[in-house]
């Protein structure tokens, strides 16, 4: 199988043609840098994603979320489930917080990407 897949790690965009064979092992081509043949590759194996998003607490305004780091993206939605059941915050909590730990055995924590102050702003 094929796939055209455009870098996004750095400002060159770099199209980059990638071949997945049978066995599971990935050839790319026209990469300008090592970090671009990684990123293909990983998007071929095992995509991945940093979700973002944002946490509802009554009476007070939506909390920015985000992963720490990437999630699969197969674990996307799972992790979207387990946001939307977060309910409770402390008042006083500080961009970087963990809000939830390991989020779906990803390894990644969910944390707050902005602050909260005491009177709920």
């Amino acid at each position: 199988m094929n796939r055209k897949i455009i870098c996004i790690i750095c400002p060159r965009s770099c199209e980059i043609d990638a071949e997945i064979a049978a066995d599971g092992s990935v050839t790319v081509s026209g990469f300008g840098c090592q970090r671009g043949k990684r990123y293909a590759e990983s998007e071929c194996i095992n995509p991945v994603r940093t979700v973002t998003s944002t946490v509802c607490v009554e009476g007070h305004a939506p909390l920015p979320v985000r992963t720490d780091k990437p999630v699969p993206k197969a674990k996307m939605f799972e992790c979207m489930k387990a946001i939307a059941k977060v309910k409770a915050l402390p008042p006083d909590l500080h961009m970087g917080d963990v809000i939830l730990e390991d989020i779906c055995g990803t390894g990644a924590n969910l944390i707050a990407a902005a602050g909260r102050m005491r009177n709920g702003n």
